[in-house]
């Protein structure tokens, strides 16, 4: 077959059309990691037509969104997540392994929420040890409780805990700690959990007191790459425990909306459960 000039440099911009289509597809996607806001607008008009109290925050690296986001509410079960933390930061634990003792306690308080494990842990780091993690991270709203159930949260502050939580964990026990926190199990795995975009890997924990309604709430953690959100949603007053799951999923769905279209993919989706 003869090769022409005019053959040649057809290929040639076939080539060098695709290579810019190619780019441009690639800056598009980067553009939209970018620039992805979450549907507030949505769901605040889906809370404010459900029954109970709803206040929710999303925060990313570059703001901080929200509905009544400096509201203050009992922490309930969610607190277990500040517990995890304050005891990985205890002196006597944060430099050397975890024993078996440590993970008697941790991992039965974060993956199906023990609370006579969680009040074990809390009478070992006292509330001046959450206190002085609070302080750590910013928190302007964290109040503890004798009861630490009672322990006064909100979601702003909570964001602002979850979007780099493995800053505050030391570095031989980060392993440990994102791995308990995404693998809650599954009889637990409501709400955002529900919802979680493709790709995006969740550490998360609920909590919801008696299971009566009278608090269920969600704080997470979510991460593709390097784009990482955080969301906090809080409420109050549900008719019951199940009618308070369904409006987690409700709120997060809105929230999260085409988040899993304008990201990256993740070239390491987390933490395993590891030895530490």
């Amino acid at each position: 077959m003869k090769h022409t000039h005019a053959t040649y440099a057809t290929v040639a911009f076939r080539i060098l059309a695709a290579a810019l289509v190619g780019a441009a597809l690639a800056g598009a996607a980067t553009a939209d990691a970018a620039t992805w806001r979450p549907d507030v607008g949505a769901a605040r008009s889906y809370a404010e037509g459900r029954l109970g109290t709803v206040s929710f925050a999303v925060r990313t690296e570059e703001r901080l969104y929200g509905v009544a986001a400096r509201r203050t509410v009992p922490s309930a079960s969610v607190l277990k997540a500040m517990l995890l933390v304050a005891y990985l930061r205890e002196p006597a634990v944060r430099a050397r392994p975890l024993r078996e003792a440590d993970r008697g306690l941790l991992e039965p308080m974060v993956r199906w929420s023990d609370n006579v494990a969680a009040t074990r842990v809390r009478d070992i780091v006292g509330n001046d040890g959450l206190v002085r993690l609070a302080r750590r991270v910013g928190m302007r709203a964290f109040t503890p409780a004798a009861v630490w159930g009672l322990s006064l949260i909100d979601a702003a502050d909570q964001t602002l805990f979850f979007l780099h939580i493995e800053r505050s964990v030391p570095g031989r026990h980060r392993a440990t700690a994102m791995g308990l926190l995404s693998s809650i199990v599954p009889s637990q795995r409501w709400g955002i959990a529900r919802v979680r975009p493709p790709g995006w890997a969740l550490y998360f924990k609920g909590g919801w007191g008696s299971g009566s309604g009278a608090v269920d709430h969600q704080v997470a953690l979510l991460r593709r790459g390097k784009r990482r959100v955080s969301v906090a949603i809080l409420t109050t007053n549900s008719p019951s425990h199940g009618y308070g799951k369904e409006t987690l999923r409700g709120v997060a769905a809105r929230l999260l909306r085409g988040l899993d279209a304008r990201a990256r993919p993740d070239q390491s989706l987390g933490f395993a459960l590891t030895a530490s």
